[in-house]
């Protein structure tokens, strides 16, 4: 439970540090609502990581399917899932107030709650695709060193798993960080009518964040 804690309170400082960088997102950065929303946010996601793992060990349930589906299977989804409910959770003010928007030469046109929206949930995706990722593959990875014998050392298994971890986690970086562009597009049709009213620009970009 602590070291999830751990995680999740990195991730969401992250978050909260590299979220959209316009000056309307610098006016409520700090808000009491987003922090308290981000701590929430930290301690159900920790919990929910460690409920599995706290149930099988206080049931004693020591059946190989139970220990496969638990420290093997589950792990990485709900990693992703739980890192995603941050993003979504510590950016929360991104969907009340919206983001600016502006034209394809920079000029500000207006705040846009849906693109505060877009925003956020590209960065959730990408954060749940790179953790999600980076906690399953390794496991796969492992899996296939043990049947093939590779390590033949029980001990060298640990170092094994952590470089394997290490190199999938620095390959995932730059793939989640370009799964969705920094400087992100929507459409006019997407838009609320009050700011397509003042322009007749058809493209708007948006500040996405990481």
């Amino acid at each position: 439970l602590f070291l999830q804690f751990l995680f999740h309170t990195y991730t969401a400082a992250f978050t909260l540090v590299n979220g959209n960088g316009t000056p309307k997102a610098e006016e409520y950065s700090v808000q009491q609502k987003q922090i308290l929303l981000g701590l929430g946010a930290v301690s159900y996601s920790a919990c929910v990581g460690a409920l599995p793992l706290t149930f099988v060990n206080r049931y004693a349930l020591k059946s190989s399917l139970m220990q496969l589906v638990v420290r093997k299977l589950l792990p990485a989804p709900l990693l992703g899932l739980t890192s995603a409910f941050t993003v979504a959770m510590v950016r929360s003010p991104e969907f009340d107030n919206g983001i600016e928007v502006m034209d394809r030469n920079g000029k500000v046109i207006g705040v846009s709650k849906k693109a505060g929206e877009k925003a956020v949930m590209e960065t959730a995706l990408s954060r749940a695709v790179l953790f999600g990722t980076t906690f399953f593959l390794p496991e796969v990875l492992m899996y296939c060193v043990q049947r093939a014998r590779l390590v033949r050392n029980p001990r060298a298994l640990g170092p094994a798993r952590m470089f394997v971890t290490m190199s999938v986690l620095a390959g995932m970086l730059p793939v989640s960080f370009s799964m969705f562009p920094q400087c992100g597009e929507i459409k006019r049709a997407d838009l609320e009518p009050e700011i397509l009213s003042s322009t007749e620009e058809t493209e708007f970009f948006y500040n996405r964040g990481i």
